[in-house]
């Protein structure tokens, strides 16, 4: 027996119980992966909102990231990047 806490994805209800093993046994294997490929969907959704949102952003933020660094350099001097990945690691 082991301790669980189970939350759903479409239900906002936390479940706190003790399960054994035939509590696993009260969903086929369909339905396990049906509402595991809903939970990865939502996540996806998720994740492709927040990129859109923070890439609707990005110059804001991009800027917020560089102003330490342009306050820091010699007037008159600009930032030169001469690879794509080199705007990312700018230490």
């Amino acid at each position: 027996m082991f301790l669980w806490l189970s939350r759903g994805c479409l239900k906002n209800e936390i479940v706190l119980g003790v399960a054994g093993m035939d509590d696993f046994q009260k969903q086929a294997l369909t339905e396990h992966l049906t509402e595991l490929r809903r939970c990865l969907i939502y996540s996806l959704l998720a994740t492709v909102v927040g990129f859109a949102v923070a890439y609707s952003y990005s110059k804001e933020l991009g800027q917020l990231l560089f102003k330490p660094l342009c306050d820091a350099m010699p007037v008159g001097s600009s930032l030169i990047f001469t690879s794509y990945q080199e705007g990312f690691f700018f230490i």
